[in-house]
Formats: structure tokens, C-alpha cells, sequence
């Protein structure tokens, strides 16, 4: 069982690392004019549409992300065996983290091509959401009731 809890772990953290990497390098092609910023900033119908899709999927995805994660916890989760729950925690974990990376690459992608800083405090505001999925052990065993016999 620890293997399995070590591996899941791993995948994790290597999985919100990938997140943070990839939105680190969304940056900087748009800061090094790789990829293409402002072309959206005269056209104020598409700027609006872009900023009130950007607000409404940050004001969907962060609450949907961190409550649906709870509520499969309490309901589901810690109802099944250890090993299905631990597969079951990760496959939940990757969804949340999923809805933030969402959230916050289109926030960010918004903001590069109206140059409206509304898409950038919504990517801002998903990004600093995800720092509530951040995988550890203590976390996880907590979270799914596991007895630990070593401190660690």
C-alpha cells in the first residue's frame, strides 16, 4: 500500500508541476513576442466576449473544482477500499487541477490577445487556486482517513 501511495504521490506533484511549467512557459512566448500579443485589443465586441467567458469559467471552475473534490471525498472516496480510494483520490485530484490549468491557461491566453487586465487577475486568481491542491502525503492520508503506523 505505501507503493501504491508513493506512486500516486509522485504523480501528483509531477502533474502540478506540469501545470505551473506549462503556464510559466505560456508567459514567456507571450513576453518574447513568440506568440502573438494584442491582436484582439481594438476589437471591443471580442474583448468583451473574451473577458465575460474568462470570468464566468473562474467563477465556475475554482468553487466546481474545490467543492466537487470535497463532496466526491466525503460521499464516495472513503467509502470504498484503500487501494480503489487512493486511485479514486487521484483521478479526483487530476480533475480539480485540470479545471483550474483550464481556467488560467484561457484567462492567460485572453489577457495576451485583448491586453485587458481582467484575464490576467482571473488567471492570477485560478493559479493561486491550485496552491489548495498541492500534493503531499500528510494531505492525503488525512484526507482519506489512513491510519499511519511510521511517522514520516
Amino acid at each position: 500500500m505505501n507503493k501504491l501511495i508513493e506512486k500516486t504521490l509522485k504523480s501528483l506533484k509531477i502533474e502540478f508541476l506540469t501545470v505551473w511549467i506549462l503556464t510559466i512557459l505560456l508567459v514567456i512566448l507571450n513576453e518574447t513576442d513568440i506568440l502573438p500579443v494584442g491582436i484582439i485589443a481594438d476589437n471591443p465586441r471580442m474583448d468583451f466576449i473574451l473577458q465575460t467567458i474568462g470570468i464566468l469559467l473562474v467563477f465556475t471552475f475554482i468553487p466546481l473544482s474545490l467543492r466537487l473534490f470535497n463532496q466526491s471525498l466525503i460521499k464516495r472516496i472513503k467509502l470504498l477500499s484503500t487501494e480503489k480510494a487512493i486511485i479514486s483520490y487521484r483521478r479526483w485530484s487530476e480533475i480539480r487541477l485540470s479545471l483550474l490549468f483550464v481556467a488560467a491557461i484561457l484567462n492567460l491566453s485572453f489577457y495576451y490577445l485583448t491586453m485587458n487586465t481582467t484575464g490576467l487577475f482571473c488567471g492570477l486568481m485560478a493559479l493561486l487556486s491550485t496552491f489548495f491542491c498541492i500534493p503531499t502525503r500528510k494531505r492525503m492520508l488525512k484526507e482519506l482517513d489512513i491510519i499511519k503506523n511510521e511517522e514520516k
